[in-house]
């Protein structure tokens, strides 16, 4: 039987060795709500031109199955949904699931990249990957479905290309605002590797999610905002060995 995952206040680290998603109907929106959300989506692709409101993955819910075995009940819906947010009162609200992966180079540092100007969070400093689309046709969304979005988000944003079977499940987290992320660990690279892949990046992607890396060992070499979750992964990364101090 399933547990409901009670809330805590900031972000939570979830160690879990098994995950399962299960599909639900989304909440139904009333007038109101669907009209304040169709307002304030108009108001931030007036703001931000390349928002697009294309197909998406949100969480309704986590719960406990046993010791370490999560499951995440998902729906399908599009990015203005996420603007409900905003709208106080409004239970038809749904948090994001995510996914992300944590590229430590041989040194011991950790990838982190800067989110660029055509994108919902300029300057925003975060792990490389992005939000789920929802499976299509008798696809099922699944942990090797999690790890192939993965693995393209990693390509496509710093053009480090590491094949879905090379990535292991870590964690998941779920932040302050309940949007929950699926953190997958990547075998590590050298420092120079990683650099010079995404330096290779602007000649073919003319707006790269990413204007910019950094390898750190700590959240405060970063300048600018952070995703609530890059603090406190980055402090796990440092406790479990992961990232290491240079000699």
């Amino acid at each position: 039987m399933t547990q409901p995952l009670p809330r805590t206040p900031g972000v939570e680290l979830l160690d879990v060795h098994r995950l399962s998603l299960v599909e639900t109907a989304a909440p139904r929106l009333s007038p109101d709500e669907r009209a304040a959300m169709n307002h304030l989506w108009e108001e931030a692709v007036l703001a931000n031109p390349s928002l697009f409101d294309g197909p998406v993955v949100a969480c309704a819910s986590l719960g406990w199955e046993g010791p370490h075995s999560l499951v995440v009940s998902w729906v399908r819906t599009t990015f203005r949904h996420h603007v409900l947010r905003r709208v106080m009162g409004s239970a038809a609200w749904l948090p994001s699931l995510f996914v992300a992966v944590v590229q430590p180079a041989d040194d011991g540092r950790l990838l982190v990249g800067r989110m660029s100007r055509v994108t919902v969070a300029p300057g925003r400093w975060q792990l490389p990957g992005g939000s789920m689309e929802p499976p299509q046709g008798d696809e099922p969304l699944d942990v090797a479905a999690l790890g192939r979005h993965a693995a393209r988000e990693l390509v496509e944003e710093t053009g480090v290309d590491t094949s879905p079977e090379d990535l292991s499940l870590w964690l998941v987290t779920r932040g302050a605002t309940g949007n929950v992320g699926v953190l997958f660990s990547a075998p590590s690279r050298p420092a120079s590797f990683l650099r010079a892949r995404f330096a290779a990046l602007p000649a073919a992607e003319e707006d790269p999610e990413f204007d910019r890396i950094a390898l750190v060992r700590s959240p405060a070499e970063l300048g600018g905002p952070l995703v609530d979750y890059l603090e406190p992964i980055v402090r796990r990364c440092q406790r479990s060995g992961q990232i290491t101090h240079m000699a």
